[in-house]
C-alpha cells in the first residue's frame, strides 16, 4: 500500500526522493510494502539501499515500494517500523506535511536519531 498522492521526484545533491502532492496529518500510514530477506553475503550491489534486519541484525532485507527512495535526516518528517513475523515495513508521517514536500526517514530508525550514520563515516 502506498498512498495515491507520493511521487518520486528529482531532489537537489541527493538524486530523488518522496514527495507528496496533497497534505498529510500527523501519524498518518502511508506505505507498508514488504521486503525480501536476505544474508549479509547476499549484499552485493543493493548495500545502500538495505536495512538491517532482525531482531539480532545479522540479517538484512531489501524493501520493496518506495521505501528504498525516501531521503535520510536527521529531524526526518516520517518514522519506519518493521514487522520482522510478516516482513514488512511501515513508513508513518510524525508531524503533518504540507503538499510539495519531500519525506524523509531517519537512517538510524527513531525519527530524532542523531548517530552518525554508515555513509557519512566512511574515510
Amino acid at each position: 500500500m502506498i498512498l495515491p498522492n507520493l511521487f518520486i521526484a528529482p531532489t537537489g545533491q541527493k538524486g530523488r526522493g518522496v514527495f507528496t502532492s496533497e497534505n498529510i496529518d500527523r501519524d498518518t500510514v502511508i506505505e507498508i510494502s514488504p521486503v525480501i530477506v536476505m544474508s549479509r553475503e547476499d549484499q552485493t550491489l543493493l548495500h545502500d539501499y538495505i536495512f538491517e534486519w532482525g531482531h539480532d541484525r545479522k540479517s538484512c532485507c531489501m524493501a520493496l515500494g518506495y521505501i528504498p527512495m525516501y531521503n535520510h535526516s536527521y529531524r526526518s518528517n516520517c518514522e519506519y517500523e518493521m514487522d520482522y513475523d510478516h516482513q514488512l515495513i511501515t513508513v508513518k508521517t510524525v508531524r503533518f506535511i504540507k503538499a510539495g514536500e519531500e519525506l524523509f526517514i531517519n537512517y538510524n530508525g527513531g525519527w530524532n536519531n542523531e548517530t552518525p550514520v554508515w555513509f557519512e563515516t566512511k574515510g
